[in-house]
């Protein structure tokens, strides 16, 4: 008797995964957001591998059996949680430790690149201006790290490398790290303000006019979180009253950022298209990390990165 493949749907984003070790180890069938809800009833696993969609959310409630396990290629969960997923049985996992390290790598670029001032180095060398201008140090400066997870502590860890002294803030105090209501003080005394929280009921709209009235006047802020973590009406506000001395975003509420979108135009403000985390080969390194997932799921092993679905992201850091 043939036994019963398990039903891999896959949520497809081009280019799609590469899924070729479960040949023969899973039924895998794929879809476009139109598709899920009809789709969803017959899988045993969903595959979230267009983590930009809000498809999940969308067709998750409804009639019918659901997934017994859903991964989905990111660090973030925002976009597919819905009360009815958190009320459910089934098992959420995500991407952590993909992105880890080359977020972290990135934080360090766009700190060394404010300091030094490398985006008008590039306007005047554009210009063929030769304009010599004194640039900040980073050894010796203090950086504020909010989101205590992998991605804030390897933020934290390469940042301590260029000698910045950093902070660490999460959701609970503990040995290494401070909790919420440390931050205030933290920022206030922060050359450099990291967001790396997940958004979450707690942290939604956290970076408001309130806290880039406590930063000071030379403070950067960088968000590499989510987008919602920041009130951007506040952000303008506070770059073009020059609050603080500028901004660095790699995520924003709406993307792709709109092209009439006031943000572009902010005096002291980086916009870049949510790319921190991706360097070359990083889909393959996420179809590689699904496939192991995959493997230890068939074999009724434990999965890691298993989701609080309540609080929204890995617990246990």
């Amino acid at each position: 008797m043939t036994s019963t493949l398990p039903t891999l749907l896959v949520l497809d984003a081009d280019p799609p995964p590469r899924l070729g070790r479960l040949t023969g180890r899973a039924r895998i069938e794929h879809t476009d957001a139109a598709g899920l809800a009809g789709r969803l009833p017959g899988a045993d696993v969903l595959l979230v591998w267009d983590f930009t969609s809000h498809a999940v959310r969308e067709a998750w409630p409804g009639e019918g059996p659901r997934p017994r396990w859903v991964h989905t290629a990111s660090a973030g969960v925002d976009h597919l949680m819905c009360p009815e997923l958190a009320a459910s049985g089934t098992v959420v996992t995500n991407a952590r430790g993909v992105f880890d390290q080359p977020i972290a790598e990135y934080v360090a670029a766009l700190v060394l690149a404010v300091a030094k001032d490398l985006p008008r180095t590039l306007e005047l060398q554009r210009e063929r201006t030769w304009l010599h201008r004194d640039t900040r140090r980073v050894a010796g400066t203090r950086a504020c790290v909010v989101g205590s997870g992998p991605i804030g502590r390897a933020i934290a860890r390469t940042l301590r490398a260029l000698d910045v002294t950093t902070a660490l803030v999460g959701r609970v105090p503990r040995t290494g790290v401070h909790g919420p209501g440390d931050l205030d003080r933290l920022i206030a005394r922060a050359d450099w303000v990291i967001a790396a929280a997940p958004l979450t009921g707690q942290t939604r709209g956290m970076f408001d006019a309130h806290r880039f009235g406590v930063m000071q006047p030379s403070a950067v802020f960088v968000n590499v979180g989510r987008g919602r973590l920041v009130d951007e009406d506040a952000l303008a506000e506070a770059l073009r009253r020059r609050w603080i001395a500028g901004a660095a975003l790699d995520v924003f509420a709406s993307e792709p950022l709109p092209a009439d979108s006031p943000l572009w135009g902010l005096p002291g403000l980086l916009a870049s298209p949510h790319m921190s985390g991706d360097t070359a080969g990083w889909r393959d390194d996420l179809g590689a990390q699904f496939v192991e997932f995959y493997e230890r799921w068939a074999a009724g092993r434990p999965l890691p990165n298993v989701v609080d679905k309540k609080r929204g992201y890995v617990p246990g850091h």
